[in-house]
């Protein structure tokens, strides 16, 4: 969908929803060169709505990574899941950010997820983990 199918004040809604992170692997828009996207969680494409309760902002790898996707095979049970549904379930219980910026998958939700949007690619992964150092080069 193009941006401007998303009504602007929508845009802004979902940004401050979500406190300009990424619903899915939970990159910070700051410091990031490209603007994050708000994007449908269940897409247009099976009739998801244009509304507050049916858009996400993600971050650009998660969201091309999703596109119209909503479930896929676990790698570890072999079922058909789910992927997170960011404003139904919470990313905490489904998905550990470790500071090194690696996603965990903790349950079969958040490995389909972690798998199926690439999340540990290394250009997200490495973005993830500066975010969490302070301004020493520590962790935070």
């Amino acid at each position: 969908m193009s941006l401007s199918a998303i009504p602007l004040a929508l845009r802004i809604q979902v940004r401050e929803r979500d406190n300009n992170t990424c619903c899915y692997c939970g990159m910070l828009q700051a410091g990031q060169g490209a603007t994050f996207h708000v994007d449908h969680i269940i897409p247009r494409s099976v009739g998801g709505a244009t509304t507050l309760d049916n858009l996400a902002l993600q971050c650009p790898a998660c969201s091309l990574r999703k596109s119209n996707k909503m479930a896929a095979v676990d790698s570890v049970t072999g079922e058909v899941t789910t992927l997170l549904h960011p404003l139904r379930q919470t990313r905490n219980t489904h998905i550990r950010l470790h500071n090194d910026g690696t996603c965990e998958g903790l349950t079969a939700v958040g490995r389909v997820t972690v798998d199926t949007l690439h999340m540990n690619d290394p250009l997200p992964r490495m973005a993830r983990a500066l975010q969490r150092m302070d301004v020493s080069g520590r962790q935070a």
